[in-house]
């Protein structure tokens, strides 16, 4: 979880959305009204210039309203979109690009891609089936198969919202269903992710799950209702029927914190509070409240304690055979 909320920190902080300027400049070889659809079609090379924002495609199409005005400007058969901010280049392809005028918004729809390249790097890749941005509220959003690839990393969701600030500076990011977050050996699952920019905070809520390899390869696997990790303070929460892995422990309870150690910054201690329990081998320990110690390995139990030992007698039994 700790390396995820860098890496979805890096993701959002190269995407934003597209500023459109009032003035609209279209060139192509042909230009034709048609009165009854109300629209003027160009063919054949089609250029448009809007501001910073360039699209070139082989035909478009621009509807009018009844008071002449422009109103959406649609290209087909797989235009091409670019935006060039310093040194920051913003591509988007798709079988249809759609801009409205009136509203600020741009809409890329079937096999929709965008690709932000820094230099001659690309840095980031968002794939969806949609993409809608609008740039009156500063918010992109991506449906249908989303996958955003960022070096070593990939998310993947039924949806992404992405918010921006009016200076293009990002806020928050929102993956929905089925959410995934990839990251070599590390990942994480959730139906709903939410990484908040400002506090440099990661949510995740609805069937969560987290895979992080710890020091020497052995993964620390949490599950339960809700996830919460701070990378400022460096402490991770979960609730709602919380389940953890580690090596040969097992344990469980309703909420449960993972603290870094005081020396090395790395999670090492994990408190449980409430009715909860750890397994390790045939002992069961159920307690009110329970720390385990990562490394060394260890743990201590408070608060109403009950310790079980399952089979104890039959494996008495069977060393006296022996």
């Amino acid at each position: 979880m700790k390396k995820i909320i860098i890496i979805l920190g890096l993701i959002t902080a190269v995407i934003s959305t597209v500023a459109i300027a009032s003035d609209l400049v279209i060139e192509s070889k042909t230009q034709t009204f048609n009165e009854k659809d109300n629209k003027i079609i160009f063919k054949d090379d089609v250029k448009v210039h809007l501001d910073d924002l360039h699209i070139v495609g082989d035909k478009a199409d621009v509807s009018v309203t009844k008071n002449n005005k422009l109103d959406t400007a649609t290209f087909y058969d797989k235009p091409y979109a670019v935006q060039i901010q310093s040194n920051k280049k913003r591509e988007v392809k798709a079988n249809i690009l759609k801009l409205s005028l009136i509203n600020k918004v741009i809409k890329a729809e079937g096999e929709a891609q965008s690709t932000i390249t820094e230099g001659n790097k690309p840095i980031a890749i968002i794939t969806s089936d949609i993409q809608e941005y609008d740039t009156k509220t500063n918010v992109m959003t991506a449906t249908g198969g989303v996958v955003i690839k960022y070096n070593d990393v990939e998310t993947f969701s039924d949806k992404a919202v992405i918010r921006t600030s009016s200076k293009g500076d990002i806020e928050k990011l929102d993956l929905y269903g089925h959410a995934k977050v990839q990251e070599k050996v590390n990942n994480a699952q959730a139906d709903h992710f939410s990484y908040d920019a400002v506090k440099d905070e990661i949510y995740s809520e609805g069937n969560t799950m987290s895979h992080t390899e710890l020091e020497g390869g052995i993964p620390l696997i949490v599950r339960g209702r809700y996830q919460q990790y701070s990378k400022k303070q460096n402490i991770f929460n979960a609730s709602g029927n919380v389940r953890v892995w580690y090596d040969d422990y097992y344990a469980k309870g309703p909420k449960m914190t993972v603290y870094p150690d005081k020396i090395t910054n790395k999670f090492n201690e994990i408190y449980f509070t409430g009715r909860s329990f750890i397994n390790q081998g045939a002992r069961t320990i159920y307690a009110d409240k329970i720390k385990m110690i990562l490394k060394p390995k260890d743990f201590f139990a408070e608060g109403n304690t009950r310790t079980i030992i399952r089979n104890v007698q039959a494996e008495e039994n069977e060393g006296k055979l022996k």
